[in-house]
């Protein structure tokens, strides 16, 4: 009897255990998932350190990586599977159980900007001063909004800024303005990550 080693985290605890649950049921003659840990908040080292002496995944539902943790999962080959919806989590996990973990799109990380200010400006709305850490914001990205490792949203960019001017891209070390399409919660010490969505085809 095979078991695939599973370690759930994400954003609450009901969510945990409905991932858990959800999870377990899925053990057929051959292949039985284990849960072996469930936790709440971001993804960080210790959970990555007990995924490499176990070799097991990593589940986060709504949750992200703090940099430390994935720095770690690269280096020790961790696989980290992040999800905002549980039906695309059990579906990868049948998968996993059938040996052909391998999704058709992929997300490619293009950069980490901080909020440090936020400007509410009655013509235009809520405008995000960042501070870009890592890599480069696209205007043509999606940005999803982490606060404290936990993600609050996933949005498109509506307007990217460098001073008065609309820019296609900023790249790490600048400051820009960001307005979002729709979410304007954004609060100072947000982290901004902005990513692409791409398909493409098994070798």
């Amino acid at each position: 009897m095979k078991e695939l080693q599973v370690i759930v985290k994400a954003d609450v605890q009901g969510s945990v255990e409905a991932v858990r649950q959800s999870l377990e049921k899925l053990g057929n003659s051959e292949v039985r998932v284990n849960v072996i840990h469930g936790g709440v908040g971001a993804i960080n080292e210790s959970d990555v350190m007990l995924a490499t002496a176990s070799n097991a995944i990593i589940v986060g539902f709504n949750v992200r990586p703090d940099p430390v943790a994935e720095e770690n999962a690269k280096q020790n080959g961790v696989e980290m599977r992040l999800y905002r919806v549980i039906y695309d989590c059990i579906a990868d996990v049948q998968s996993a159980m059938k040996g052909m973990l391998a999704p058709k799109v992929r997300e490619i990380q293009l950069g980490r900007a901080e909020c440090r200010e936020v400007y509410k400006i009655s013509s235009v709305g809520t405008v995000i001063g960042a501070h870009v850490m890592s890599g480069k914001i696209l205007r043509s990205a999606q940005i999803r909004v982490v606060r404290d490792g936990i993600v609050i949203t996933e949005d498109q960019i509506s307007s990217l800024r460098r001073f008065k001017d609309d820019v296609k891209e900023v790249a790490e070390g600048y400051d820009c303005g960001i307005c979002l399409e729709k979410f304007n919660d954004v609060k100072a010490g947000d982290i901004l990550e902005a990513f692409q969505m791409e398909e493409y085809r098994e070798e």
